[in-house]
């Protein structure tokens, strides 16, 4: 009730304030608008901006990371396409040394084969001149002696029994020629 004893008696007029409250009122509203510009706003404005730099800053790490990944990325695919180049490279030089080891082996059979075939032919070619030399020594000794049956003369003369014989045997040799 303290409003209705106010000034000459007369009741107050709640809605309408009192001047000395709005003097009171607005120099405490200055005063704060004072200490939130002076101390508050700042801080909050650091903070803010703390909070910007921040997130960012966490951007520009996450794209940074996200670039570098990339990076090691396309180091990674570069790295096994060079071992795939590498493992596929490596694969044709074994296949090429297979080859080459291949071919030697034949050729080294091929010439084990040739000589050992040279060397039949040889040993056969051996065989064949000691059995002629053996048969001319016989079929001579038997052709001298069936001479000598035939004619009915001694043909023991080492000189002309061998002249007979080489010419029989040539003529034996010619007519197995044909």
């Amino acid at each position: 009730m303290y409003f209705l004893a106010a000034e000459g008696g007369e009741p107050h007029n709640p809605i309408i304030p009192i001047w000395q409250e709005i003097v009171v009122g607005g120099i405490a509203f200055i005063v704060l608008c004072f200490v939130l510009m002076k101390f508050v706003f700042p801080r909050m404005e650091q903070t803010f901006q703390a909070r910007v730099d921040a997130i960012e800053g966490g951007i520009k790490r996450a794209e940074a990371a996200q670039a570098e990944a990339n990076q090691l990325l396309e180091q990674y695919r570069a790295q096994l396409a060079e071992a795939r180049t590498d493992a596929a490279k490596i694969r044709d030089d074994a296949r090429a040394d297979a080859e080459g080891i291949r071919q030697d082996i034949l050729a080294k059979a091929r010439e084990e084969s040739d000589r050992v075939i040279q060397a039949g032919k040889d040993a056969l070619a051996a065989e064949r001149a000691t059995i002629v030399r053996e048969l001319r020594t016989e079929v001579g000794t038997i052709a001298v002696d069936l001479a000598s049956k035939i004619v009915g003369e001694s043909l023991a003369d080492e000189a002309r029994r061998k002249g007979t014989v080489d010419r029989f045997l040539s003529g034996l040799e010619s007519t197995g020629a044909r």
